[in-house]
């Protein structure tokens, strides 16, 4: 591709309804208070009942497998790295066996990156020949099959878009990270900012039902508090288009006003061991993103896949703590996902297909998560997820007066003495499953 050809741009109309200040780096401004629509409630209840989605991380950057930050890792220039573009031809990609794969996990949703910093579109957009159908051999737009695939095998379809962008010269003033890769910053915020809204508008008007639009990169200006990413027009923009669909921002702060549910990036809510949550927890759905081995995108020499009991456990403790996990896989440049990670989705699924009544559904129980394990809850049923005890005994200080205790797996009495104070389950044997799950009526 030899033209930046992106100034296709047209003036965007002010978006009626709500009319706001603008979020700015440092902190969100106050704004009108944002009222969610029914729709919007019934999609966050579902959102939460879901608990287990996929994060798929696909872009040019998977042909250099070397992780979805190579281009700003490597200061790769802008014209360079756009002729990876004339090399992409993913004979390999089959959005049903995605779609099955991942359903197979036990998953209920699919989050897509539909364009990454690195600003190659994922989709067939107008406002960019930079795209899969324009400048690759390709010529298929995978979003379309993905959101069709979706659909037909009933999988809830998210999608990801960056808000920052490492190769258009309107994407100014730059940010903290894509310095090398040669921009000339010829052009100015305003286009670039159209520019995102006009595709935005076509991910919500051309691929069916949306559930979510999931932004990242708002902290790439985070060292600049007068900047104004404009978000309360952009998100008014999107709840107007598609009022059911649910608005999250991978921004490391607690949710701005108009966002439908809060992320937590590598650690489960009110963890902060990757440095980039720690954030108060609000009343917002919760969801947790981690990957599947080292790195987002697809990488090589990253062999380095969690185990099956670690991604289990995972999402077990983020249902304890009220959250999703949305569990990341890296598809490879053929289209293929990597077999480690297939292997992994079907482990997985095959846990599920035993368990997922503790998980679905559920909402992090009465018992506050422990050293032991978790907690969840669904109506007069509380499940104790036992991940790591050495005693054949375990002490819940619960007031509820416990009607029966049964093992989940084969509903066998579980032996248990209640006082005022709490209840006391005891085994025969300290408990070796992956996830040992005690079932309490009340």
């Amino acid at each position: 591709m030899k033209k930046r050809n992106w100034i296709k741009t047209i003036g965007l109309c002010a978006i009626g309804g709500l009319m706001c200040t603008h979020s700015i780096a440092g902190e969100p401004q106050k704004t009108q208070k944002y009222e969610p629509t029914a729709e919007n409630l019934k999609s966050r209840e579902a959102f939460s009942n879901d608990r287990f989605g996929i994060f798929l991380h696909w872009g040019l950057y998977s042909m250099l497998a070397q992780g979805e930050w190579v281009m700003t890792n490597q200061d790769l220039k802008w014209d360079e790295y756009e002729k990876l573009a004339s090399g992409f031809y993913p004979a390999k990609f089959n959005a049903h066996d995605w779609v099955a794969a991942i359903k197979a996990s036990g998953a209920k949703y699919i989050c897509f990156t539909t364009r990454h910093h690195e600003g190659f579109s994922m989709f067939d957009t107008k406002w960019s020949d930079y795209n899969i159908v324009d400048a690759t051999p390709f010529k298929r737009d995978v979003l379309k099959e993905l959101a069709d695939e979706c659909q037909k095998q009933g999988i809830a379809l998210h999608l990801y878009y960056s808000h920052l962008d490492w190769y258009r010269n309107d994407y100014y003033p730059l940010g903290r990270t894509g310095r090398g890769t040669g921009r000339t910053t010829h052009g100015e915020w305003k286009t670039y900012y159209e520019f995102m809204n006009n595709q935005i508008k076509e991910l919500l008007t051309n691929y069916g039902p949306v559930r979510c639009i999931w932004f990242d990169g708002w902290w790439d200006h985070d060292q600049d508090p007068d900047f104004d990413w404009q978000l309360p027009e952009q998100y008014a923009m999107i709840h107007e288009l598609q009022p059911s669909c649910l608005i999250g921002n991978n921004h490391h702060q607690v949710p701005f006003e108009g966002e439908d549910i809060q992320i937590f990036e590598r650690d489960l809510p009110g963890e902060n061991t990757a440095g980039l949550s720690g954030q108060s927890i609000s009343h917002l759905p919760l969801e947790t993103c981690q990957t599947m081995n080292g790195m987002w995108g697809y990488k090589i020499v990253d062999q380095n896949y969690k185990s099956t009991e670690t991604l289990i456990h995972y999402l077990v403790n983020a249902a304890g703590k009220d959250a999703n996990l949305l569990m990341n896989i890296g598809p490879q440049p053929n289209g293929e996902l990597p077999a480690t990670a297939v292997q992994r989705l079907k482990e997985i699924g095959d846990w599920m297909k035993i368990y997922g009544e503790t998980i679905y559904g559920t909402r992090g129980g009465k018992i506050t998560p422990r050293d032991w394990g978790v907690t969840t809850q669904k109506d007069n049923r509380m499940f104790v997820h036992i991940l790591n005890l050495q005693d054949n005994g375990l002490y819940l200080p619960l007031t509820d007066k416990v009607k029966k205790a049964i093992l989940f797996k084969d509903q066998t009495p579980v032996k248990f003495r209640q006082d005022k104070k709490g209840i006391l389950l005891q085994f025969d044997s300290a408990p070796t499953d992956i996830d040992y799950v005690v079932e309490l009526i009340f």
